[in-house]
């Protein structure tokens, strides 16, 4: 018997390199759809343009396309349809690990266009609400990974847009046009959600790591004024998020390690006959795995987890059901320091021990009504629980009680939103949003004047309920020219404040390329739980709890310009008028909620206080082309406010000026050499603010009181020195036959340059310290996908 030894082997040595160097594709499908509606669209044509030849596909009966072999990288498609406006997706993510599953929504036009014809451009950060007008971008998932210090998290990528800055290096707090943080709204899949971050205190909108998973996020809204009537309760800004569904047709996987975290993501089909799926993430923070070996990890012991998920279940005639939800648990232990000769300064005789655990579980009903009409409702449960207990250790090394605080907010909504298409140019959306809120309340903090600790908040267990309605309109005169009206209404039936909000924005196009808008907006929201039921001191059982609505007038108008394909420039100036703020009742002081990060006072408080927020916001965006994307934003703006004393003051968010300035550089490595199939990221941020301002420290009371006690008629007039970051990013990500992946340095403040962020009375030295924003901070991660 004859035995071909040599080609054989000759085939086994130069089969994996023929097959290594053989280029790398991978499966894009999806389905199109209405925008308005939600229904899908048959024989729509896709076209993957940079092919060469071009190739398309149209989609079937349930709008769903599939074109196989699509080579990995950056790809854009043509989406298009008789009747509606052609989509252009470009720049789209294409890896070897994971199909990639798109959702592409047309906008119907007006009128026939079958002998009509449209070049698309890149709208890139068109909002994907159409009745947001003003004021209102998207975001990709994509842009969170790759932008410099994003690492992964909406709130932090948005301090490179105009008119957000960060508040603090140690979470991802943001000041939006001078707003207090907590007036930001987050939503998700249609309905408001709690704060969902890791470390978050009562009454905030933010924390110091996202719960959010980047692995089930979808592209979404960022909003930062004059929002539609569909949104409310809220002051600043909104983050409308939208969660993607998984791969119904095959399992995929994605594993993480970083110093954040161990992420293990998953999704994938039911049964191969089912067109349901579902997708889930959980991760384990780093430092706690690392303390749970009993390795020294610091001072403090930082422990979180989190889940997330979201199971997509279609049925044939009763429309689509969807279960969706997070969770996270974190907590922070620091103990002192048992030596009484270390102690330099007064925070180090504390022993710390805080828990803040938050979650959110939703199931959504969508269905469409005939073909005009698509309606969906929407249930969810939430539960908010912060408990942080603070001992000082005596000079005997006893622990005294000095703060001790719990609360546990629960709440229920139902929603439900009608969308009735009349026509192609007229589209009206209603709904009604109903909110049952329980919460547990109770602090207790030292009172240096007494000498002992006292109780401010005491609610052992009481509910409310919130009721929302909203109508908008969407008219579309022309292709140039679109209005949009509505209404929200909001009731707080605990004190029976109510508030009838009109809503509406003009956008008109007056040549190509370029556009003027016009927006406004009433808003208004409800004081947290912790601020309404606050017991002043010398007030027996009385609280906070008849305090109405903050409210705020917002006035914007903007000009859009496309200055080439890929390059955009957009100037927004804004007025923002703000009333009804919680101020001081009893006295005449500077004293005004709106300067608080977390919302709590224990005062008596009166809704008499009034505010301005007013700038002008500049920004020239190049979508990433040819490689390289850049996003320079800039604004000057002033936010004052006045509190029961009636004297304008500079509020403690006024920085005067803000300008970032983010860029990026892709590089395709081919399919030879070393890096082959790979691309290589570098990305860039510089930041730079006014500083924000601060009361002077009145050093002689501090010293009489044991405490931080601080000029009241010198509010706010010191401006804290200007902050200055520089963040950069590399990545280096790696396609293989059935896998991506991507090993990413983010470098925080690599200069590792000092910025202030206040000053304080120490009572262990007797002196005035001054605190900083953190120094330079590596976060290494590794993602497999598969």
């Amino acid at each position: 018997m004859r035995f071909p030894l040599l080609p054989t082997l000759l085939t086994g040595f130069f089969l994996p390199l023929i097959t290594m160097a053989q280029p790398l594709t991978q499966t894009v499908r999806g389905v199109v759809v209405d925008q308005s509606l939600q229904t899908p669209i048959p024989g729509a044509t896709v076209v993957l343009q940079t092919a060469t030849p071009a190739r398309g596909a149209l989609t079937d009966t349930d709008g769903a396309f599939r074109l196989a072999g699509v080579p990995v990288g950056r790809q854009t498609l043509r989406i298009s349809f008789v009747g509606y406006k052609d989509a252009l997706l470009a720049n789209v993510v294409v890896d070897a690990g994971k199909e990639l599953v798109l959702t592409v929504a047309l906008e119907e036009a007006i009128g026939q266009l079958a002998e009509v014809t449209v070049t698309p451009t890149v709208e890139k950060d068109k909002p994907l609400n159409e009745m947001a007008t003003v004021s209102a971008r998207t975001f990709s998932v994509e842009e969170t990974q790759r932008f410099a210090a994003a690492v992964n998290d909406p709130a932090r990528m948005a301090t490179a847009y105009a008119g957000v800055v960060g508040a603090s290096d140690g979470n991802n707090t943001i000041v939006i046009r001078g707003n207090t943080p907590n007036g930001l709204l987050w939503r998700m899949e249609g309905v408001e959600i709690p704060n969902p971050n890791h470390f978050a205190n009562v009454g905030t909108a933010s924390g110091g790591i996202s719960i959010l998973s980047a692995q089930l996020l979808a592209n979404s809204d960022f909003m930062t004024g004059a929002f539609p009537a569909e949104y409310g309760n809220a002051l600043s800004g909104v983050f409308d998020l939208r969660l993607r569904r998984g791969n119904n047709q095959k399992p995929e996987h994605t594993i993480q390690a970083g110093v954040l975290g161990i992420d293990v993501s998953s999704e994938g089909p039911f049964s191969k006959r089912y067109k349901g799926s579902y997708l889930f993430n959980y991760r384990y923070s780093t430092l706690g795995l690392l303390s749970r070996l009993g390795l020294d990890v610091g001072t403090g012991v930082t422990t979180f987890q989190d889940l997330s998920f979201n199971v997509y279940l279609p049925t044939a005639k009763a429309g689509t059901f969807t279960l969706f939800g997070f969770g996270g648990l974190s907590s922070q232990n620091t103990d002192a320091v048992r030596d009484s000769t270390a102690w330099v300064a007064s925070y180090e005789r504390y022993d710390d021990r805080f828990t803040a655990n938050t979650g959110a579980v939703g199931l959504t009903h969508s269905i469409n009504l005939g073909p005009r009409a698509f309606l969906k409702t929407v249930f969810s449960g939430s539960g908010y629980q912060n408990r942080y207990q603070s001992n000082y250790l005596t000079e005997q090394y006893r622990p005294e009680l000095r703060y001790r605080e719990q609360y546990t907010i629960r709440k229920a909504i139902a929603s439900s939103t009608l969308t009735y298409k009349l026509t192609s140019q007229h589209t009206i959306r209603a709904g009604l949003i109903g909110s049952q809120i329980g919460y547990t309340l109770a602090r207790e903090e030292w009172a240096a004047d007494q000498e002992r600790v006292v109780t401010t908040v005491r609610v052992p267990g009481q509910s409310t309920v919130t009721l929302q309605a909203f109508g908008q309109w969407n008219y579309r005169l022309s292709e140039q020219l679109t209005v949009n009206a509505g209404l929200h209404y909001l009731r707080l039936f605990l004190n029976r404040s109510d508030a009838l909000e009109p809503r509406g924005s003009v956008r008109w196009s007056f040549r190509p390329g370029q556009s003027l808008s016009l927006g406004y907006g009433l808003h208004s929201q409800t004081q947290n739980p912790a601020v309404l039921f606050a017991t002043p001191p010398g007030a027996g059982q009385r609280s906070n709890r008849s305090l109405g609505f903050t409210r705020s007038h917002h006035f914007v108008l903007a000009y859009d310009r496309r200055l080439t394909d890929q390059l955009r420039l957009k100037a927004e100036t804004y007025y923002q008028s703000l009333f009804n703020i919680p101020v001081s009742a009893d006295t005449a002081d500077s004293f005004s909620i709106i300067n608080f990060l977390d919302g709590l006072s224990t005062d008596r408080l009166i809704n008499s206080g009034t505010g301005r927020n007013y700038g002008l916001e500049l920004t020239l965006e190049q979508f990433l082309h040819k490689g390289v994307y850049f996003l320079l934003s800039s604004s000057l703006y002033r936010s004052e406010y006045r509190g029961s004393e009636q004297v304008w003051r500079n509020s403690r968010f006024d920085g005067r000026h803000a300008t970032s300035f983010l860029a990026g550089k892709e590089i395709a490595t081919g399919d030879r050499g070393l890096f082959r199939n790979g691309t290589i990221g570098l990305n860039i941020k510089l930041t730079y603010y006014g500083g924000y301002r601060e009361t002077p420290v009145d050093l002689a009371a501090s010293q009489a009181r044991g405490e931080t006690v601080r000029y009241d008629d010198l509010a706010y007039t010191v401006q804290l020195p200007n902050y200055f970051r520089t963040d950069v990013r590399f990545s280096w990500k790696k396609n293989r036959p059935r896998s991506t992946r991507t090993l990413s340095l983010d470098v925080q403040n690599v200069t590792n340059r000092q910025n202030v962020f206040g000053r304080y009375f120490d009572l262990q030295t007797g002196t005035i310290r001054t605190s900083y924003q953190n120094g330079l901070l590596p976060v290494l991660s590794y993602r497999v996908a598969f």
